[in-house]
């Protein structure tokens, strides 16, 4: 099939080359000229694993990218990829999904064929029936040849491409049955269960899969707080609780909290459409306040270990919300350094994927320094915080012998290096 796929950034890239491998033709749309660029150069603008091999596949061949919606009009199905940030009381901003769909639908308002038009982006439940329908069909002059569909992902970065193709479900939300059976078509060959509901239902699914997701997570951190007290390892305590096929081993790992694009902004725009709603979310917000304490409780250990922090050296290795990728929104690591900072310490950071990315994001700071190696970051420290399970890390060994005092406290459990400490272990 012919696919347009508008917004290059994470779930767009990702889905467009998985896309282009199943063996549509896909364009990717993309108002960021430089992303178009390298994409139809064959420089990969994504850091995923064996997303190098498959791009350069298909860039250039069945995966194409331009600037201009107006090829649009030649494809059979558009997805919208486009990113919805939330503010910090969880209200989405939704003025990138309006904009696309004002671009659709003026360039699909002389389409005679069927046209599908799927929502892949994260909204809030009732959005494709209040907000895009209406605005494409506004734009389009009510072009009755376009069908709708909700089509969630759940895509875990580091893992995209894998989710992709063998995902646990496939959820399609449509009204009309003919825009469902174009969309099963467009996933023809993936062995996966294929849940067909409303779009609203659609919409609500995702929201409450992130949601439970960080339950899980705060609620180990929770047990990790007891467990560290009675000097117990929480991690072979969720073993055993894991096994349980009622639970699953899934999203159980104590440590510095969940960070990312999608489960701090999902949870944050839930809470917020409870309480538009009149509802008071407790236990989401109990979620989303025990996973705020977490950067608080590795600074208070750390503090209980080598006191006063002011003009300390301390290593930070990991800054990415997790190991095997480049993002930093939301990641842990962030209220972590700012503490430290607030607190008069030096840091020196260490990420084999992020750096560039944190550079932008807080800046250059005197007192944060930015380092090529681990080795670099734990020279002459008076400790060091592990924040992201890189899996480089694990090889760490003679580097500790490097600092000052070897006071190790892992956020994650990833060091295979016996003389540390974990926040809850």
């Amino acid at each position: 099939m012919k696919i347009s796929v508008i917004g290059a950034g994470y779930v767009g890239l990702s889905s467009s080359l998985c896309l282009a491998e199943m063996g549509h033709e896909v364009i990717q749309i993309d108002i960021d000229l430089q992303k178009v660029d390298a994409i139809n150069s064959g420089r990969s603008p994504l850091v995923e694993p064996g997303f190098d091999d498959m791009f350069c596949r298909h860039s250039g061949h069945r995966l194409k990218a331009t600037a201009d919606y107006d090829s649009i009009s030649s494809t059979e199905v558009c997805i919208i990829c486009v990113n919805t940030p939330s503010s910090q009381k969880g209200e989405p901003d939704l003025s990138r999904i309006e904009s696309a769909c004002r671009s659709i639908g003026y360039n699909l308002r002389n389409s005679h064929g069927f046209h599908l038009l799927v929502v892949k982006s994260t909204v809030p439940p009732g959005t494709t029936q209040c907000l895009i329908r209406p605005t494409v069909l506004e734009t389009c002059g009510d072009n009755p040849n376009i069908g709708f569909a909700v089509n969630p992902e759940f895509l875990r970065e580091g893992q995209a491409l894998k989710d992709f193709m063998n995902p646990d479900r496939i959820v399609i939300g449509c009204w009309d049955p003919k825009a469902a059976d174009m969309l099963v078509k467009v996933y023809n060959g993936i062995k996966s269960p294929i849940i067909r509901t409303d779009p609203m239902t659609a919409e609500m699914i995702k929201y409450a899969s992130n949601a439970f997701l960080a339950t899980k997570i705060s609620f180990s951190n929770e047990i990790g707080n007891i467990c560290k007290i009675l000097g117990l390892d929480v991690y072979e305590v969720m073993r055993g609780v894991g096994l349980d096929h009622r639970i699953s081993p899934y999203a159980l790992d104590a440590g510095i909290g969940f960070g990312g694009s999608c489960l701090p902004k999902d949870l944050r725009s839930l809470i917020y459409l409870a309480e538009n709603l009149g509802e008071n979310p407790r236990l989401l917000k109990s979620v989303e306040e025990v996973n705020n304490l977490q950067s608080d409780m590795i600074i208070k250990l750390l503090e209980k270990r080598i006191g006063d922090l002011k003009e300390k050296r301390i290593a930070i290795l990991g800054i990415a919300f997790k190991g095997g990728t480049d993002e930093v929104r939301d990641s842990r690591a962030i209220p972590v350094i700012k503490e430290l900072l607030r607190r008069n310490a030096t840091i020196a950071s260490y990420d084999p994927l992020a750096l560039n990315n944190m550079k932008i994001f807080i800046g250059n700071i005197d007192q944060l320094e930015y380092c090529s190696s681990a080795a670099e970051a734990l020279q002459d420290a008076d400790a060091c915080l592990v924040l992201a399970d890189c899996p480089i890390f694990a090889d760490l060994d003679g580097e500790f012998d490097l600092m000052r005092s070897k006071i190790i406290i892992e956020g994650r459990r990833i060091l295979e290096f016996s003389e540390k400490e974990g926040i809850y272990w």
